[in-house]
């Protein structure tokens, strides 16, 4: 049942005041920075003891599918057995696989062993945002407090990619190439277990059985599809980005500047994030989720064709601010989209679909930039965007909230004015 909320306008203060809050957000703080480490990480070190950034990227690249791929049976499993049974276990495999592959790269291991490493390292990686996310929707599930919420999340989840390569780099470089997986098994154990010990907050654990809500995989629901190709679009601006800075900048011999470029990106994001938590919504989240992406689409357009740096870097800004609210939207629409029998897992698909398309534009932008020069990656993360767009469009009735995937008797059926004006329309 959704904690009821008196305030009918949110905000941040009213947010983290909600009860026993602190006791998963803090935990969830520190267990989410492994996330963002590992990828680097496991760069810096391979390409160390390999001197080769093609075998570093392949088995960074294993890593990132198979966390992509396996993370959603995970998330699926937790809202089964609940999130302590399958969390536990899975730092535990996770933080020796990390072990095994510092101890064969250290050991000049061949590629296929490495690879085979880096397969369960990242199949285990604890999937600790969605679990947040997820014990929000429990306590907030219906209230305009949601929004905020999932704000605040994506806030949370930027700053986690803003400190964590990070602080893996400084590890590696200042101390030793494995530092930085060191403490990224480290922060996965304390963090990991530390979370996992917070049972009171936990959502309800849906075994299954006769109630069709209980049985239902996240993945069979129209709407749960279509935000994953959104999410996969929004995937290919970040991989498309991070590439296409990095081969522009290093193009004019100015290679210090990615950081720059890339922070003033990211700080777009962070700001709009912001924004969109404290805002009181008076359209529908569907609604807010087609406008915010059309211009996302329309912001990374010219991209390729801008060269001047500061121009860059402007129009960086402005895709950055594009990005927050059609993430944020996204995941909001999963409270009415999804029963709360399967919302860890539908978390967790939209989270891979990010790492997946981050992963796909990233090649693409390569060689892209490699053949084309520097500027064609640009094209990547327009052309995810737009055909994402033309999905959303096509598919939109998908994302409108219906009766038999909202759990009944609770808080959880929307009734704001805004959602029943998009249910009028929604044959329009």
């Amino acid at each position: 049942m959704a904690s009821a909320v008196k305030d009918p306008r949110p905000g941040y203060g009213q947010l983290l005041r909600t009860p026993s809050a602190w006791t998963f957000l803090l935990p969830g703080f520190l267990a989410r920075q492994p996330f963002a480490m590992l990828t680097i990480g496991i760069v810096l070190l391979v390409q160390s003891t390999t001197g080769s950034y093609g075998t570093a990227g392949a088995v960074s690249a294993a890593t990132g599918v198979s966390m992509a791929l396996f993370a959603p049976q995970g998330g699926k499993l937790a809202d089964r057995f609940g999130q302590r049974a399958v969390l536990i276990p899975g730092v535990l495999v996770h933080v020796a696989g990390v072990s095994a592959l510092i101890v064969l790269a250290l050991a000049h291991a061949p590629l296929w062993a490495l690879l085979a490493v880096a397969v369960p390292t990242g199949a285990s990686t604890p999937q600790v945002g969605p679990m947040v996310r997820a014990r929000w929707a429990a306590k907030l599930g219906g209230t305009p407090l949601m929004p905020t919420a999932a704000a605040f999340e994506s806030v949370t989840d930027e700053f986690t990619f803003v400190v964590g390569p990070v602080l893996a780099t400084a590890l590696c470089t200042g101390i030793h190439p494995a530092a930085g997986l060191i403490a990224e098994a480290v922060l996965s154990l304390a963090g990991g277990l530390l979370f996992a010990s917070q049972r009171r907050t936990q959502p309800p654990v849906h075994r299954g059985g006769s109630d069709a809500h209980s049985r239902v995989s996240a993945l069979s629901i129209p709407g749960v599809r279509v935000l994953i190709v959104a999410f996969l679009g929004i995937g290919a601006v970040f991989g498309g980005m991070q590439v296409s800075l990095t081969a522009l900048t290093e193009s004019i011999g100015q290679p210090g500047l990615n950081g720059v470029l890339y922070g003033v990106f990211a700080g777009g994001n962070m700001l709009a994030g912001i924004a969109c938590g404290a805002i009181a919504w008076k359209i529908g989240p569907r609604r807010r989720l087609l406008v915010a992406y059309g211009l996302l689409a329309l912001a990374t357009t010219p991209l390729w064709a801008v060269t001047a740096l500061p121009l860059l870097g402007a129009v960086g800004l402005v895709v950055g601010l594009c990005i927050a609210p059609a993430l944020i939207t996204g995941y909001t629409l999963v409270e009415s989209l999804v029963p709360a029998a399967a919302r860890t897992e539908a978390f967790t698909w939209l989270t891979g679909a990010v790492a997946l398309g981050q992963a796909a534009a990233a090649t693409s932008a390569g060689q892209l930039a490699d053949r084309f020069g520097p500027s064609s990656g640009f094209l990547v993360p327009l052309a995810g965007t737009a055909l994402a767009l033309v999905v959303l469009l096509s598919l939109r009735a998908h994302l409108m909230p219906r009766t038999s995937t909202v759990v009944t008797g609770s808080a959880e059926a929307s009734g704001t004015p805004a959602d029943e004006r998009e249910r009028e329309l929604s044959h329009a």
